[in-house]
């Protein structure tokens, strides 16, 4: 058992000896689906903290030769897999974290030699019998022990991206890395299995796209392994359950990662944090400062500005992230800014649709942290004044609603330029933006015989009205009251509220609001 050949399974032992273990064993049945096949390269990309190591480790832990786990898995789900005990243990593991060696060195070529003679060490030392022609050639070992024992080896290598996180702007040095993977895995005889796991998804370069044996696994693309990105709605709900926390609370702090066939994940940090805990908070953004994201959205791309006020509203915007480059540094246009902070975790992506918004209210607060200054002051001002709008709906005031909705589009027009109830809407949301923290927001919510523009539903354990908020624009706010009674929107927002307030509200071409509040009761 070495430190990067064939170690052993004490990191996997301790994930499952922590307080809260979510089973992902399962995750195993796919990789043995390949392993040995012509798919067997898998380059998984998430967020940071989403639970990449542990899977690595996982992984490990089961093919390594240097352990025996099979009571490590035995209470897992794996465990009734037919093809558990076929693959159990069963391979040479090479396991790296690209980051212990990148650090070390201030140049890749440094770092990549220093790789190359640990993993040549402890190979010369566990397969010291074998006539390797050169040993201090990486690849023409491996390949000359795998012609001898004939036993394939699985490559594990976490962070792979590192190198295009630390070195951003070092394009030669990155060129070179990808030449390094290339040798070691492309038509590889020796590879059994190649699990990589990363924040990016595997770097476009031309002739180095060469990595192009790799199945993807990404934010924008997550496949069939969507539920091992995060956690899923029923593991949620049973620490919940376990931990006697609110799962609606969870979920509004913590959901929002919508992937593919209706799997939507939580962030795993944030749930076992507030689990353990017992109380909620930016767990996850805590781990890194809100600079990282402010860099982003503070870029001058055309539209970039408009989109994310978009968002911040509640909101959600169409992106290509197909032309990405899959770096930290390579923006042409607001989508390829907007695809990186999908891969970050800031955004999610709905492949249906293409559009992206805030997944949950962990990552608004880390927004709006992040447009405090630098030309954004007109938007924080409408946030800070969204506690008086709201207070002064709920008294029925129509005249100052009017008045404090037409304030915050005349301050935001150089960013939101609306010509049309979309747009409108977007200010609208934008204004009651600290109504969230007791009403979950709808956009264009599907009612009676149409859809409503603006609709907030109170939270469970609120006693607050539901808001039910129709737009005009050119027209008046009594033919948009109106429109919520002929149409009657209320009958199906009912089921989830008592009392609720219509609201029409109508924008004219003077720039003038107007606003009309009438009360019902269930």
């Amino acid at each position: 058992m070495g430190v990067y050949l064939n170690p052993g399974n004490i990191s996997f032992q301790r994930a499952v000896k922590s307080e809260i273990y979510v089973d992902k064993t399962n995750f195993i049945r796919y990789t043995n689906k390949i392993i040995n096949t012509e798919n067997r390269f898998l380059c998984v990309s998430r967020p940071r903290r989403f639970g990449k190591s542990i899977t690595a480790n996982m992984l490990t832990a089961y093919y390594s030769k240097g352990c025996d786990s099979a009571e490590l898995f035995s209470h897992y789900q794996i465990a009734a897999a037919d093809s558990f005990t076929e693959h159990l243990n069963q391979y040479h593991v090479i396991h790296i974290n690209m980051i212990d060696f990148i650090n070390r060195s201030r140049t890749i070529q440094n770092a990549l030699d220093y790789l190359s003679r640990r993993l040549l060490h402890e190979l010369k030392k566990e397969f010291q019998g074998v006539d390797c022609f050169d040993w201090n050639d990486l690849t023409a070992v491996l390949q000359d022990i795998f012609q001898e024992k004939k036993t394939p080896f699985v490559i594990i290598i976490d962070e792979w991206d590192c190198v295009f996180r630390i070195h951003k702007s070092d394009r030669t040095a990155q060129i070179l890395y990808l030449d390094f993977l290339r040798n070691l895995l492309k038509d590889k005889e020796y590879v059994g299995l190649a699990y990589m796991t990363g924040i990016l998804p595997i770097k476009k370069y031309g002739e180095h796209s060469a990595l192009n044996m790799f199945t993807e696994i990404s934010m924008t693309d997550p496949r069939e392994y969507a539920e091992f990105t995060g956690f899923t709605e029923n593991e949620v709900r049973q620490l919940c359950e376990q931990y006697q926390m609110p799962f609606e609370d969870t979920r509004r702090w913590y959901d929002g990662y919508r992937l593919i066939n209706g799997v939507s994940v939580y962030n795993p940090r944030s749930v076992v944090m507030s689990m353990t805990g017992g109380y909620f908070n930016n767990y996850w953004t805590a781990t890194e400062t809100y600079e990282a994201l402010k860099i982003y959205i503070q870029m001058n791309f055309d539209g970039l500005k408009e989109k994310v006020s978009e968002l911040i509203a509640g909101g959600s915007v169409p992106v290509n992230p197909g032309k990405f480059q899959n770096d930290m540094t390579t923006f042409e246009t607001a989508d390829d800014v907007l695809t990186l902070l999908i891969h970050l975790g800031y955004l999610t992506f709905d492949m249906q649709t293409s559009h992206v918004w805030i997944p949950n209210a962990e990552v608004q607060q880390e927004f709006l942290n992040s447009i405090e200054d630098g030309g954004w002051e007109h938007v924080m001002k409408a946030v800070r004044s969204s506690d008086e709008l709201l207070k002064q709906t709920l008294a029925g005031n129509a005249q100052k609603v009017a008045e404090m909705i037409t304030a915050v589009h005349d301050e935001n027009t150089s960013v939101l330029k609306y010509n049309d109830e979309n747009s409108l809407s977007c200010v609208i949301s934008l204004a009651y933006y600290t109504a969230r923290k007791n009403y979950i927001l709808h956009r264009e919510f599907p009612t009676g015989q149409g859809f409503a523009d603006i609709v907030f539903i109170p939270q469970k354990n609120c006693d607050m009205p539901a808001l039910l908020i129709e737009l005009k624009k050119g027209k008046s706010a009594q033919n948009a009251l109106k429109q919520i009674k002929n149409r009657k929107y209320s009958e199906k927002v009912s089921q989830y509220t008592g009392d609720m307030l219509l609201i029409g509200i109508n924008y004219d071409e003077n720039k003038k609001h107007t606003c009309v509040i009438e009360k019902i009761h269930k």
